[in-house]
């Protein structure tokens, strides 16, 4: 059942990178079911990761496609507990919602996929296609060692999915009424201006960073990056933090630091972002440092057979026409997509994910794991 198992997961204490067994007791389900489970762990002795990749061979061994469920069983620190109605890591049942860290992202979504799997294998034991499960405890850390490091094995290891569906909670209102069928890029830029640092009252003597940076941001704020596409809103980029001064009020300061995002689409590049920014900086003869962190590569999964079966599978459980969207911050399915032509994510409402009191509705949790048994029905029966 997938409220009891939902309930074992959070809980379990999974924050990043712990997995606190969460992954062991899915493994035990999984392979009660015919799956070959492999634990591959990741990373330096004071940051341990723990994945999980399981498959389950279709009745002609390696015959039809390969569909993958894929999440991350890692939750968020809590924060204040004392502001919690119940603790975090209690499950706790009131006015028909289950309230814990993890319920909503997204312990749930990987107890409907689990539920969704047993059913399906019970009712067809000889499925023609394959089910794999990805799961990870760095989702919601820097992601080094997780998902994209069993990604990075099964490509050596040849093995291409061919469709996944990811566990992220992306609806709205009401469970199914939205799935994302790609996700932007994030690109993040730290920029270190130089100047010289002096008396106030002699800026002839100084060089003032903060009035040398000032001209740029401006234009890099006005600048329109691209218009989107279909499928994704246009580029933005976003300051994020401004650091300069020495505290007090007769210092000019020497270098200020500059913190900033680009959430890109599949209209830019990151190349091309990192090309123009250098373009306008050095069109202002700033004296600079820059460096980039690429956080993820924007993806999209075109209209088609999966996006068909998931529609259609809502329709059926819910009888929501969903809406297939690009917004929202980055998600493992980055990595994925590498070497999955298909993508889509669908999970719970997320209204409380990272707050106090995170909770999902009880009776949404019957309907999205019926929800993942109607893709698995279309897409490898």
């Amino acid at each position: 059942m997938a409220l009891r198992l939902a309930e074992q997961l959070v809980s379990r204490r999974s924050v990043t990178p712990d997995d606190a067994g969460c992954q062991a007791l899915i493994a035990t389900r999984l392979e009660a079911l015919g799956f070959d489970c492999r634990t591959i762990e990741s990373g330096p002795a004071d940051f341990r990761v723990t994945n999980l990749w399981a498959v389950r061979r279709g009745s002609a061994g390696t015959a039809g496609r390969l569909l993958a469920f894929a999440g991350h069983t890692d939750v968020v620190p809590t924060g204040p507990v004392d502001r919690w109605s119940s603790d975090p890591f209690v499950p706790t049942h009131r006015d028909g919602r289950l309230y814990g860290r993890g319920a909503a992202d997204m312990k749930t979504s990987i107890a409907c996929m689990v539920a969704a799997v047993e059913a399906f294998v019970a009712a067809k034991p000889d499925h023609a296609g394959s089910i794999a499960f990805l799961l990870t405890s760095d989702e919601e850390g820097p992601a080094n060692d997780g998902t994209v490091k069993v990604v990075e094995w099964l490509r050596a290891e040849g093995v291409r999915l061919d469709a996944c569906i990811v566990g992220e909670p992306t609806s709205v209102e009401r469970v199914g009424d939205m799935v994302k069928l790609g996700r932007r890029g994030s690109l993040t830029g730290r920029l270190t201006v130089h100047g010289v640092q002096g008396h106030v009252a002699y800026p002839h003597l100084a060089d003032n960073p903060i009035h040398r940076v000032a001209a740029p941001l401006a234009e890099l704020a006005a600048t329109e990056w691209d218009r989107g596409n279909t499928h994704f809103p246009p580029t933005s980029f976003q300051v994020s933090n401004i650091h300069a001064g020495t505290g007090v009020g007769n210092v000019i300061p020497g270098e200020a630091v500059v913190d900033f995002n680009f959430r890109f689409s599949t209209a830019s590049t990151a190349e091309g972002l990192k090309q123009r920014v250098s373009a306008v900086l050095e069109r202002h003869a700033l004296k600079h440092t820059l460096q980039w962190t690429l956080g993820g590569l924007p993806f999209l999964t075109e209209p088609g057979e999966l996006t068909d079966a998931v529609r259609a599978a809502i329709a059926e459980v819910a009888g929501l026409e969903t809406e297939l969207s690009t917004t929202g911050g980055t998600s493992d399915g980055r990595f994925i997509a590498q070497i999955c032509p298909q993508v889509i994510e669908l999970g719970p409402v997320n209204a409380s994910i990272h707050k106090v009191d995170e909770h999902v509705a009880v009776a949404d949790i019957g309907p999205l794991a019926r929800m993942y048994l109607g893709v698995m029905q279309r897409l490898i029966a």
